[in-house]
């Protein structure tokens, strides 16, 4: 950014700027989305020519009238009546989206009294006409005061609001009691064309002008001496020049625009532009859709049959783009022969919300809506598998698999590539965040736990497999997203499955969640074997027990495993694919420990039965183990208490220990014969991190390793803005978190020392808020 970009128009002799990312100052911390001044004298001051470019601008925030010291990186500069605008929406996060997302805040800027809207009152819409725009509150001191729409509603939005004109005591028009609201420009939706109340409304130039090119037209403009056809989304005034916001038929994304001076635009007929040309463009959209040719070549004119209203859709666009969403409306455009969908898309790729030359046929949020025809659209395959997998041969009494494309587990690279970003993970919905975690840590990054997609168990039920493994896995390998829905359908069906009706709408913890999928319904070998007392027993989760130790003030994990399992009297019968641990806590709020070390590798060479350990002392082939002098401070550190005959002597002849009683191990056969001491080395066996789940205030997020390196780690939170869209689904987020690999490169006892609320980015959830952590065997490790 440069300096001078730094100096809005500023017509009352101060500079106003909006926060993009958060930022603290002293004590105060600021969310993006705030909004600052400073004066333009101030601003000349710090960033004339004969000085050198500063870093910082002293600014005087909005909200609180707190001067601050800011980096010029994170300031955009407003103009004052956009700013006037934008400090209407209260929510900092809501205002900085519809600043970055501009089309509403523009048609803000150019709506006029008199002009027809739609807006939006206790979550529904209603029709109204504008007939104030301004501040509403006269008597304050404040240095900017907010703009809001003063709306009479119309229709069925009679009596629904309310005031008649009037905001404390003072009348900015006059509508029938319960007719009028204030409102920002966020809750209501204006129509994009220029209709004669804009023109009415609008100074006129000494010569009438004539407006050639209205929204919705089929344009033609060059680009580098190239003819380039799109449609035409904007047009507006600045100064005495017309502009038109075109979308070019050949970009990648829906997202690029172009502004182009109205002489250098040529409109077209739409009949040109999609009929003579056979186009599959979408309306409102800018790509070319794929044409869809029956096998005798005939063109499907009416598309696919099996589709309607609440069908989940594909639309492959030009350069292999796919995008889905859900069918709105159907039917047929003006001028447009062919039969229409409106399609709301799962992300913000669309250029509508759901209008079309100023008549809305669907709604949805802004630049979620798209007009394509029917035949360019295909059913959603993730959702066609599951009701296609169930098929069964009665003369084999077996299921026959169905031959579907699997994609396997994302990592380095291709897992930021594919991961990263806001709408990425799972979509999290009506207390679904403990599977939302769960189901992301375990098949994200690792295919450790892949045999519960595929592999024909003797209990399995196929259908939930099938979900699983078509809605879910596989959907977050190949695109990095699986919405709310998918998810809700597997929580239906563990309600049916596991006698539970509480499955879809109420919390739930994800060994609760983990032991019904794996035992009940997929009945999948239990992950753990193990043997207490000479007694064997099966389990998916460990659960650690144990009783406060003074001495563990900053444990890590592999401590607390081996306290777990010495104080408990267990051993692992084999090595596990998969070990997965929940910490010591008492309910959702409670922790035993304020802070847990994770512990990158688990050895559990010594938790294994009949296995080969060294003596905790010289390091020989140990024979006796005593669980008494795991309580004893003198060996705290030490890890679990092993020793071989000679060291087991010598220690138990102090007179604290001679009440001791150690048990004898038993010593594999290659390791019986006397040797030097120290020169049979134990061969270890260790177990690697993959993921960690955490939970703060009953709110589960979960961070996944996808690379070998410390630094490859990512967070994500399904539940990353619960404002979510319209819909009132949650808008999942996946975000990279290096900051933690600052931490763990640490000497333990130097981490032990960080004090949280000093830790970077996300570092500190990692660190205080674990409850579950996950380990694979390295030998079933895909880092390469």
């Amino acid at each position: 950014m440069t300096m001078t970009s730094l100096l809005p128009s500023a017509g009352d002799g101060n500079c106003y700027y909006i926060l993009t990312e958060d930022c603290a100052y002293g004590s105060k911390y600021f969310q993006a989305g705030n909004m600052c001044f400073c004066s333009e004298r101030s601003y000349l001051h710090n960033f004339s020519d004969d000085r050198p470019p500063a870093c910082f601008l002293k600014v005087i925030m909005l909200d609180d009238s707190s001067t601050v010291t800011i980096n010029v990186e994170i300031l955009q500069p407003v103009r004052e009546e956009t700013a006037a605008f934008l400090l209407a929406i209260s929510s900092h996060k809501e205002r900085l989206n519809y600043f970055l997302e501009r089309l509403s805040l523009e048609a803000a800027l150019r709506a006029v009294l008199g002009q027809k809207v739609m807006v939006e009152v206790e979550r529904q819409h209603f029709p109204g006409i504008i007939r104030y725009i301004g501040s509403i509150y006269k008597n304050t001191s404040a240095v900017l005061s907010p703009f809001f729409f003063g709306v009479e509603l119309q229709g069925e939005g009679e009596n629904r609001g309310r005031s008649d004109g009037s905001y404390h005591g003072t009348e900015y028009f006059k509508c029938k009691r319960n007719c009028g609201i204030f409102l920002p420009f966020s809750r209501v939706q204006f129509s994009p064309v220029l209709d004669d109340d804009y023109a009415k409304q609008k100074p006129k130039p000494d010569t009438e002008e004539v407006v050639p090119v209205k929204v919705g037209d089929a344009v033609s403009f060059y680009v580098d001496e190239v003819l380039t056809k799109g449609i035409a989304m904007a047009v507006y005034r600045e100064g005495k020049q017309w502009f038109v916001k075109v979308c070019p038929e050949e970009e990648g994304t829906t997202d690029i625009f172009r502004e182009i001076p109205m002489d250098s635009v040529v409109k077209e007929s739409l009949q040109s532009l999609f009929s003579p040309f056979e186009s599959d463009m979408g309306l409102g959209h800018p790509n070319q859709m794929k044409r869809e040719i029956s096998e005798s070549g005939e063109e499907c004119e009416s598309g696919n049959s099996s589709l309607e209203v609440n069908s989940m859709v594909q639309i492959t666009l030009d350069k292999g783009n796919q995008v889905s969403g859900i069918i709105r409306w159907l039917g047929y455009l003006p001028q447009i022969k062919q039969k229409m969908a409106g399609v709301e898309l799962d992300e913000d790729k669309g250029v509508t919300a759901g209008e079309w030359l100023g008549k809305y046929y669907f709604r949805c949020a802004p630049k979620r809506g798209l007009f394509v025809k029917l035949q360019s659209c295909q059913p959603d395959i993730r959702f066609q598998c599951s009701r296609n997998s169930d098929l069964i041969d009665y003369r084999e009494q077996e299921v026959l698999p169905q031959v579907l494309e699997s994609f396997p587990p994302l990592r380095n690279e291709a897992a930021v590539r594919v991961l990263r970003g806001r709408m990425k993970g799972i979509q999290g919905h009506c207390n679904s965040c403990y599977m939302d975690a769960a189901l992301f840590s375990l098949f994200s990054c690792t295919s450790v736990l892949d045999s519960m997609l595929f592999k024909p168990f003797l209990l399995c039920d196929r259908n939930v497999q099938s979900i699983l493994r078509d809605e879910i896995v596989n959907p977050l390998r190949k695109t990095g997203f699986v919405r709310a829905r998918s998810v809700m359908h597997l929580r239906e069906q563990l309600t049916e499955k596991g006698q539970c009706s509480s499955f879809t709408n109420a919390e739930k913890d994800p060994e609760e969640f983990l032991n019904l999928i794996m035992h009940q319904i997929l009945g999948i070998e239990p992950l753990l074997k193990l043997q207490s007392g000479g007694q064997e027993q099966d389990c998916y989760c460990h659960q650690i027990f144990m009783d406060k130790q003074e001495d563990l003030v900053v444990p890590h994990v592999q401590q607390l495993v081996e306290h777990s399992f010495l104080s408990s009297d267990l051993k692992l019968v084999e090595i596990p694919s998969c070990f997965i641990i929940q910490m010591p806590r008492f309910g959702k709020e409670y922790k035993m420990f304020s802070k847990i070390i994770p512990s990158l590798e688990l050895d559990i060479t010594d938790l294994l039965l009949d296995s080969p350990r060294e003596c905790c002392v010289c390091g020989d082939i140990a024979t006796l183990e005593c669980s008494e002098c795991f309580k004893d401070k003198v060996f705290a550190a030490t890890g679990l208490k092993q020793f071989c005959s000679s060291c087991s002597r010598q220690v138990h002849s102090h007179y604290r220990r001679k009440t001791h009683k150690p048990t004898r191990l038993h010593v594999p056969e290659e390791f019986q014969s006397r040797s030097p001491r120290g020169s049979q080395q134990v061969p270890r066996e260790k177990m690697e991190l993959f993921a960690v789940l955490c939970i703060e205030t009953s709110h589960y997020v979960s961070f996944v390793k996808y690379g070998p390196e410390n630094e490859h780690w990512m967070f994500f939170d399904s539940m990353a803005d619960r404002h979510g869209d319209e819909n009132g689904f949650n808008i999942p987020m996946v975000t990279l978190c290096p900051e933690v690999a600052k931490y763990l490169d640490l000497p333990l006892a130097v981490l032990a020392l960080e004090q949280p609320r000093d830790m970077d980015g996300v570092a500190k959830r990692l660190f205080c808020d674990a409850y579950m952590y996950m380990y694979q065997s390295k030998k079933m490790a895909l880092y390469k």
